[in-house]
């Protein structure tokens, strides 16, 4: 077995004593000159907590029977002060204590032992001291065990505990001498509570969970005999309705393959190897680098014809994907969703196991492994992240324990018209609790370099593809949905604070404004947003008929108007070949020439544009036909030479993109642009610079979406030098016409296009062409 190596990623206790010591701005709206509303004056009056206020509201019952009395801790016990505090041992590292406890009362303090730690840094070490339980509470099917704190409780009521899953789910651990796996799950609204699986026969009453005496509304207990592998579920029975329901663990970090729903008991082991990524990482956080993101979904990149089309595994995937993507030259992967949905043929944006790797490719360790070879591969990996809506599969979160738990109740904010799907209730503190937990686990366990938050403005808007009627206004009157703002604001800070080198990516289709703002600025604090109206512009550009285009010049133009208002990433992403969109390749007019013509001309002049860029898998082989999450990629196109001519230009690209600063220092600034000429609309021409920080950094791009050759073209540049020919999207090697500017270009002292300097050049057919200064 290789060593392991020493992590240094987030210690992952220090995001509890974080968020305690500090705390993101309130995330109420009132500001200090605003009255108070009647239902906040009546809670303050009441003392009346807002965890409780939120959960009481959420869910139409009564606060007082949400919980129970807090149970005495008994003569054996700690001070509640100090119990479940973590603290420092001889060698340094943590241990918790963990009370274990009957139903009748608080037994006297063991400290328990998880079994299966991951390599990474940031699983708390828990010590065994072997202390006996009473031999009748030995006899019981379930000990009450707990692995919560005072503390912990506290974070979870006030939504800031962003470490839930080390603590509810399910988790392999020693107890007294005995192995077994400790069970806990937030259930405030159940009259009982069962962990049902192979170990007791599926049975719905025999191993009963014991409901915490603090009003948390969390159900615990430690099952001995139960290992990690086992299936599960638990079975529900709420206090309401006589509704109950066999239900999936939430924080379960490994689920059976579907159609089948049950949990497995899983202790995330695995022994990274890529600490040098990891340095690299944290050593150019806060560096203008370029991102150039290969989105793609695992079941389709490549599948196995001879195997009933089956998909391949993360473990063959891991083999393969890699190497092609640093051959692409992408800098990162971007995978669609990873996480567990109930339906194998689908994008899986319906997500019922949020802790879970999708077990159709594999477990969890297999991912994480794939994960691992590509960073080995220096490529970061970013996961879609779905917080705006999930299904109502009755084994997943909906209705959970009876109640609206994990969704608002009133559907009018609760549920999403177009999708079919739950919202959540982002205004109950539990909810952010699992949902930031949520994201900073992936960050944690599986090493993820980035999050896409799939579907931002569905959140923002509570009017989001409603009709009048259709949705209730905010406190204020307005339609947006101030309790998801508040939520991604402390979503970004959470994950800024304890990871500050991970990306967080908006996929915000409005006009929404400072998504890429600072939160301490009022800002929504993502690291970039896609520039969606880039993309419908561009792609609406590139199918018109060239010879209409001259008449559209301000569409292709338009987005430099607004492109430094945000940090703005392109997109050309899976959405655009699909639902009868067509694929790229499809979308360009005219001939075979003319059509991988434009694509080329399209790709050159995305990687030339101001900010990040993305890519989905089948535009590096000009696929054909839309993508179809069933099938394959078609592969055998690249025997054909304009395919192959695509694929060669995307790598061409993505190496001038990471060697030249001009393309990249300046992504987000105005001072990395400058137009040199957008008016000739009668040539569809454009000619714009690109600058870094040095003028030697310059770099002149000039695009020609005609099929048109123009000789002894004049344009103005900025000083006085030889410009040279780096890149032209009409070389033969890619499918071109092979119409080249050989040698140098010397500008000449004539100004022109308000430059002091001026060349002429060969412009070439429906290309685009960089070019380089060489300073005299």
């Amino acid at each position: 077995m290789a060593k392991k190596k020493e992590s240094t990623t987030t210690d992952i206790n220090d995001i509890a004593k974080n968020a305690a010591a500090n705390p993101t701005k309130p995330r109420a709206t009132r500001t200090k000159k605003e009255p108070m509303a009647a239902e906040e004056a009546k809670a303050e009056a009441t003392g009346e907590t807002p965890a409780k206020r939120t959960r009481r509201k959420a869910t139409d019952i009564p606060a007082a029977e949400a919980g129970s009395p807090v149970v005495d801790a008994g003569a054996g016990a700690k001070p509640a002060a100090k119990r479940g505090r973590p603290k420092k041992t001889d060698a340094g590292t943590d241990e918790l204590s963990m009370p274990l406890a009957s139903r009748d009362g608080v037994q006297e303090l063991a400290k328990v032992k998880p079994r299966g730690r991951s390599g990474a840094k940031s699983t708390t070490k828990v010590v065994e001291e072997h202390q006996d339980l009473a031999p009748e509470l030995q006899d019981r099917p379930v000990w009450y065990a707990t692995r919560f704190s005072d503390f912990d409780i506290h974070l979870f009521r006030e939504g800031r505990h962003y470490a839930l899953y080390l603590k509810l789910g399910s988790h392999p651990m020693e107890v007294s001498g005995r192995q077994g796996t400790y069970f806990a799950v937030w259930a405030p609204n159940a009259d009982q509570v069962s962990v049902m699986g192979e170990f007791n026969g599926w049975s719905r009453d025999n191993h009963q969970l014991h409901v915490r005496l603090d009003g948390s509304g969390i159900w615990e207990g430690f099952v001995p005999g139960v290992d990690a592998g086992s299936m599960y579920k638990y079975h529900i029975k709420s206090k309401y309705n006589l509704y109950h329901a066999e239900k999936s663990d939430p924080f379960a970090f490994r689920r059976e393959t579907p159609p089948h729903t049950a949990s497995v008991v899983s202790d995330l082991k695995y022994e990274w190897q890529d600490q040098a990524w990891i340095d690299r990482r944290k050593n150019k956080a806060g560096q203008a680098q370029p991102i150039s993101v290969y989105e793609l979904h695992l079941g389709s990149w490549r599948r196995k014809p001879e195997e009933d089309n089956r998909p391949l595994t993360y473990r063959e995937l891991a083999e393969e994907l890699p190497g092609y993507v640093k051959h692409m030259g992408f800098t990162h992967v971007e995978l669609m969703p990873v996480m567990h949905h109930p339906f194998n043929g689908s994008w899986g944006y319906q997500i019922t196991g949020y802790f879970a790797a999708h077990s159709l490719l594999g477990d969890p360790e297999d991912l994480m492994y794939l994960i691992d070879k590509l960073h080995q591969h220096d490529i970061g990996v970013i996961m879609d992240w779905v917080p705006s809506h999930f299904p109502s599969d009755e084994h997943g979160l909906a209705y959970f324990d009876g109640t609206h738990l994990f969704e608002h109740a009133d559907p009018r904010k609760g549920f999403h018209p177009d999708w079919q799907s739950y919202i959540f209730n982002y205004g109950r503190n539990e909810v952010r609790s699992f949902l930031i937990s949520n994201a900073l686990f992936w960050l944690d366990k599986y090493h993820v370099d980035g999050l896409r938050v799939d579907a931002v403005a569905s959140m923002l808007y509570l009017d989001y593809s409603r009709k009048e009627g259709e949705w209730i206004p905010n406190e204020h009157g307005g339609r947006e949905n101030l309790e998801a703002i508040s939520f991604l604001k402390e979503f970004n800070h959470a994950v800024h604070d304890n990871f500050p080198e991970v990306l967080t990516i908006a996929e915000e289709s409005t006009a929404w404004p400072a998504v890429t703002g600072p939160v301490e600025n009022g800002g929504l604090g993502f690291n970039m947003k896609w520039m969606m109206g880039w993309m419908h512009d561009t792609l609406d550009y590139f199918s018109k008929d060239p010879i209409y285009r001259r008449h559209h010049q301000g569409e292709i133009t338009f987005s430099i108007i607004y492109a430094f208002s945000e940090r703005f990433m392109l997109p050309l992403s899976h959405d655009e070949v699909v639902h009868g969109k067509g694929s790229l390749i499809n979308k360009m007019p005219g001939d075979e020439w003319n059509r991988f013509a434009n694509l080329r001309a399209l790709y050159a002049y995305m990687y030339a544009h101001p900010g990040t860029k993305l890519m989905f898998m089948g535009g590096d082989i000009a696929q054909a036909r839309e993508w179809n999450h069933d099938s394959s990629l078609d592969w055998h196109l690249l025997e054909d030479r304009y395919h192959r001519g695509v694929q060669e230009i995307l790598v061409e690209l993505n190496a001038i993109y990471k060697a030249e600063p001009a393309m990249y220092r300046h992504s987000f600034s105005p001072e990395g642009f400058e137009w040199v000429d957008y008016n000739d609309a009668h040539n569809s021409v454009l000619s714009f610079l690109r600058k870094g920080d040095s003028p030697d950094d310059t770099m002149l791009v000039v695009c020609n979406f005609t099929p048109v050759v123009h000789e002894h073209y004049r344009l103005g540049v900025p000083q006085s030098g030889d410009w040279v020919q780096v890149f032209n999207s009409d070389d033969s090697r890619y499918g071109g016409s092979n119409q080249h500017n050989e040698g140098v270009l010397s500008s000449v002292p004539e100004p022109f296009h308000g430059q002091q300097y001026s060349i002429t050049l060969k412009i070439p057919p429906m290309a685009v062409a960089y070019f380089k200064l060489r300073p005299q």
